[in-house]
């Protein structure tokens, strides 16, 4: 079997009998005659030294082995269009695509100001920024899909090098009007007495508060779970609990939402946004001039 004799074109041709069901269909989508497609499935079989194909009557079906061809051809056809549309951004001057995942926090307060200043100062590198929860940051960093992440201290790093990205403010947001709105600062403790509107379980936001109660020996009164620090401010100004959020996050729903901030007292409502990456010493250039573009002001 040699593998290495296979094309593209019958490939596509076998995904595309594949997913119609019939080879005449697929023939027809691959722009192709039914006796050549036929040909090409045939000498598809004879290259992997098995059949791939059980025809019959109303069309085909996939073998064990054709099963398993379908599933390496898609994913190899999809890296090929990847690779053409990386190689098309190159021919037009592109010196490299840059993967970041980044938490929320970062992506709402921090990030869109830091990547168009580099965008702008670096025409030829193109940022691809993916927003997911802190811990999805990590596991992207370590199994290769993104270049490197932004996520919350705290957070399992299994062994990534990282660098201190910003510093970012808890604050209390609470509706105008309630018992706590008057307070300059509070305690968490004090604030544990009120309903909560959080993100879910899984965010790095949720699993501090919640280890912060537990630690206090208490229980939070966790009334909603939101996806987005938008949702959560609009709950709030519901009047529908309390929530603990980034302060720069929030200041552009202070005034039209009527909200109220309120500083922690505690220690853990200063944390740190982390940048993570597996190998510092192989990052390629165009990588490094974005983590050092981040990493050069005085808050890194």
């Amino acid at each position: 079997m040699n593998l290495h004799r296979l094309d593209l074109f019958s490939l596509s041709l076998f995904s595309l009998v594949a997913r119609s069901g019939s080879i005449s269909k697929g023939a027809e989508l691959a722009n192709l005659a039914v006796g050549a497609a036929s040909k090409r499935i045939t000498d598809l079989e004879a290259a992997v030294g098995t059949a791939l194909l059980e025809r019959h009557s109303r069309g085909i079906t996939l073998t064990v082995a054709g099963q398993a061809l379908q599933v390496h051809a898609q994913r190899i056809l999809s890296d090929v269009d990847q690779l053409a549309a990386d190689l098309s951004d190159y021919a037009t001057g592109l010196v490299g695509v840059v993967r970041l995942w980044a938490n929320t926090s970062a992506v709402t307060q921090f990030l869109p100001a830091d990547v168009s200043s580099f965008v702008r100062a670096n025409p030829g590198i193109r940022i691809e920024l993916e927003e997911e929860d802190s811990s999805e940051v990590v596991l992207a960093v370590l199994d290769g899909r993104a270049d490197f992440g932004i996520f919350a201290d705290r957070t399992p790093a299994f062994g990534l090098h990282q660098m201190n990205y910003r510093e970012d403010l808890l604050v209390l947001v609470v509706p105008q009007g309630h018992a706590l709105g008057r307070r300059r600062t509070v305690r968490f403790e004090e604030a544990i007495e009120y309903d909560f509107v959080s993100l879910p379980k899984g965010t790095s936001l949720a699993k501090r508060l919640q280890a912060e109660t537990n630690a206090l020996g208490r229980n939070l009164k966790m009334r909603l779970q939101v996806r987005s620090f938008d949702a959560m401010c609009q709950m709030v100004a519901a009047g529908l609990g309390v929530a603990v959020l980034p302060r720069e996050a929030i200041q552009p729903h202070l005034r039209s939402m009527n909200l109220r901030q309120i500083e922690l007292q505690d220690a853990w409502a200063s944390r740190r946004l982390l940048i993570g990456l597996r190998d510092a010493s192989a990052v390629p250039r165009h990588v490094r001039l974005l983590i050092d573009h981040l990493c050069e002001a005085p808050h890194c």
